[in-house]
């Protein structure tokens, strides 16, 4: 309830500072929060970490073409995944990541190699929204609380879940068509107790 009325608190502040066609994203963002399992403060916090470590990131390496970086944050833990030149360039990209503020740990999955085509990265893009697809109308977790990145093939599932379903997510992503490797990034939780019978 607590966190209910904190998300409605923002989003009213948030939607009274910023007026006209911007409020129905904000409401959309409040909405996203309330079906996440990370509280709203770790919810911002990702979405920081993500931004600042991205910028830093491109600020360094924008003349690299060589370089390629996404950073994925859930519940303040840190994906690294993408391509670089060597190992120099894949620990300091760790480096900026950890040194961002409230970053409990990272994950990085960077390979050392040319970066992908842009065909390649559309393809990932299809693979990550054939696997969110797969994952409506399973019986075992809800689709809110499993992220899904695609890196050159390789399927990443992040989230706070509980090991039934982690083990059902994964299942699920390594069968999805043109799935080439699942890596489990979860933190696992102890598994809520189910629904009360009417």
């Amino acid at each position: 309830m607590m966190r209910t009325i904190q998300i409605t608190l923002l989003t009213l502040a948030l939607a009274g500072a910023l007026q006209g066609c911007v409020a129905p994203v904000i409401v959309g963002a409040g909405a996203l929060m309330v079906a996440d399992r990370r509280t709203t403060g770790a919810y911002i916090e990702d979405e920081s970490i993500e931004n600042k470590s991205l910028s830093q990131i491109l600020a360094k390496y924008k003349n690299n073409a060589g370089v390629h970086v996404n950073v994925t944050s859930y519940n303040r833990h840190a994906l690294i995944t993408g391509e670089v030149p060597d190992e120099a360039v894949k620990a300091d990209v760790a480096a900026i990541v950890s040194a961002q503020g409230n970053v409990r740990g990272t994950t990085n999955e960077l390979t050392i190699s040319g970066a992908t085509s842009l065909t390649s990265r559309s393809n990932d893009t299809l693979l990550t929204s054939n696997v969110k697809a797969r994952f409506l109308g399973n019986k075992v977790f809800s689709p809110n609380h499993v992220k899904v990145i695609t890196e050159n093939g390789t399927v990443f599932l992040m989230g706070l879940v509980c090991q039934p379903e982690a083990n059902a997510a994964a299942e699920i992503a390594s069968t999805s068509s043109g799935v080439q490797r699942v890596v489990k990034v979860f933190e696992n939780i102890e598994c809520p107790p189910p629904p009360a019978k009417h």
